[in-house]
Order: C-alpha cells, then structure tokens, then sequence
C-alpha cells in the first residue's frame, strides 16, 4: 500500500518524543548536562520542550535504556558517568593512525552521502536554515581564522538532523571527534591540516552540498557530499604517501 503525499509527509514526521530525544542526546554529548550531573525536572522540561508529561517520560525512558540516563528515586533523572553506547563506543579508540581517519571517512561515506540526498527530500524550512547558518559560521571564524572543526561538524550534523531520523544524528554524536578528521581536537589533528586554504576549501565543498539540499535536488546533494568526503579521503591518502616518503628518505 502507497501512502498519498500528506500521508508520506506525517509518517515521516518525527514524533514528539523523538524531537525531546534527540535534543536531550545532543546536551549530554557536548557536555552542557555534565556527566553525573541531574537533568531538568519532568515539570520544567514540559516547558522547556513544550511538550505533555508522557512525551517527556518517555523520552527519558529511551534514553535510559540506551545507558545514557538513570532515574534515582526522589532524586531526579541524572546523566551517567562514562556512559557507553554502541555508537559512542566507536569512538573511544583514540589511535591517530592516518589509515584509521581513511576508514571512519569511508564509514561516513556509508552514512552521510544518504543523509544528505534524505535532507534534500525532507529537509523543513527551519532545517535549511540552520545549515545555512552552520555554513555561514565556518565563513565567520575562517576568516578569523579561529579553527573551524567543531563548526564543521555541526554543519554534518544539521544535515543529519534534517533526514528527521535520529539514528543517522546519533551516528555522528558516536563517532564525536573522529567525524571532523581535521579538528584540533581530533585524533588527527595538525597544524598543517588547519590552513586557510585547506578550510576553504572544505567552505567550498560544503557550498555545494548546502545549495543542493537547499534546491531539494537529492541526487547532486548525494553527489556533493560523496565529493566532499572522497576528497577528504584522498587528503589523508597523501598525507600518508607523504609519511612513507619520509620515512624512506
């Protein structure tokens, strides 16, 4: 049975508990609910999401399941320390091994050409928007010239949430550092990568990406992005040459 178009467009809508979900798993990722710290009650998060209590208990449920959350009796809900997922586990090997940045790229192949041809097809106007803002602040702080990593990944990470499916965001929240191979902060992470020119370029990639998700043109969204990463792929792929040369001379 095919659905008619108004009926493809609610199924595809994610619930309200999904919405509160992932927000609460973006906040405990980066770290503004500390680990082991409480969450807000059940009768400000009603507010703060505007939401029922049921939609908010079972956000929290979800999110207890996944290991990230505990509820204390008389307590209050709090964020588990340590907590490991079975995505957020990828990324807890902190090698800085160049082949490994060349599999999580191909990884992310795997996953983000999809999502990007997904936010085309499904993206709202709200959605587009904060990709385009996440691509106007990679421009900001390039010329700056502030590192862009964490701007970068949230750039990804807006596409991501534009597929309105939680599980590709909470793919790119796993792999955290590891998803932006050239952040300071990243396994990876070196001056030489960090240029303005090797930013820029990445503002240019990410260009081409942004205007095709914002034409709703899928396919030159999913070629975009299998540009930008293979690009990113053959980076590293040089970089590594460049090793073994030296290593050799």
């Amino acid at each position: 049975m095919s659905l008619s178009g108004s009926d493809a467009v609610a199924a595809r809508r994610p619930k309200l508990a999904d919405l509160v979900i992932d927000t609460l798993r973006k906040r405990i990722s980066t770290g503004e609910y500390d680990a082991g710290g409480k969450l807000p009650t059940e009768n400000q998060m009603t507010t703060i999401f505007g939401v029922s209590r049921t939609v908010v208990r079972e956000a929290i449920a979800a999110l207890a399941a996944d290991g990230l959350v505990q509820s204390r009796q008389g307590a209050g809900v709090f964020v588990v320390a340590n907590a490991v997922t079975p995505f957020n586990a990828i990324g807890a090997d902190k090698s800085n091994k160049i082949s490994v940045a060349i599999n999580v790229l191909e990884v992310r192949m795997g996953i983000e050409i999809e999502a990007a041809g997904l936010a085309a097809l499904r993206r709202s106007a709200s959605q587009e928007a904060a990709i385009q803002e996440a691509w106007n602040e990679f421009g900001r702080l390039l010329k700056l010239g502030i590192p862009t990593g964490k701007t970068d990944f949230a750039f990804h990470r807006t596409i991501a949430e534009a597929t309105n499916n939680p599980f590709y965001i909470e793919v790119l929240d796993g792999l955290g550092s590891r998803t932006i191979p050239c952040d300071v902060a990243s396994p990876w992470g070196t001056e030489t990568v960090l240029t303005y020119e090797y930013q820029a370029g990445l503002q240019r990639e990410h260009l081409a990406i942004l205007r095709a998700i914002s034409a709703q043109d899928a396919g030159a969204a999913r070629e975009a992005m299998r540009q930008h990463l293979s690009l990113s792929q053959e980076r590293y792929r040089q970089r590594l040459r460049q090793q073994s040369t030296t290593k050799q001379d």
